[in-house]
């Protein structure tokens, strides 16, 4: 499966931004997929992720009650819609999956993920 990230841009603190995560060439509904973000000079931590269903949600404390992660398994894609921005949101984005075939298993490490989106950059201004 190919992952394509899109929707990044710039943004004042507080603003709003909508990430989506495409699929192609592969099935998408056994998916579990995740969110996550690096900073410079720091790691790629998963901020959300979802199972394949759409049934179970994870989010970072960090980002908890302001980000919002959904899915259509119809149209292949997973959105992140990211509210109240804060300068420290500032970070390139990725989408990750990985095959769970229809378990309800979701994924809080980067190391769990096996197919990656590049990345989409985020920068939130104060």
């Amino acid at each position: 499966v190919q992952l394509q990230a899109s929707g990044g841009g710039l943004v004042q603190a507080g603003g709003s931004l909508r990430l989506s995560c495409a699929a192609s060439g592969g099935t998408f509904s056994s998916l579990a997929v995740g969110w996550l973000r690096q900073a410079p000079g720091k790691e790629r931590d998963v901020v959300a992720a979802i199972n394949w269903s759409g049934t179970s949600t994870y989010y970072a404390d960090s980002v908890k009650g302001r980000f919002t992660i959904s899915r259509d398994n119809a149209k292949e894609t997973v959105d992140l819609q990211m509210n109240s921005l804060e300068p420290e949101d500032t970070a390139i984005y990725y989408c990750a999956g990985h095959y769970t075939y229809y378990s309800d298993s979701l994924y809080y490490t980067r190391d769990k993920y096996d197919y990656w989106g590049q990345g989409t950059q985020v920068t939130v201004s104060s």
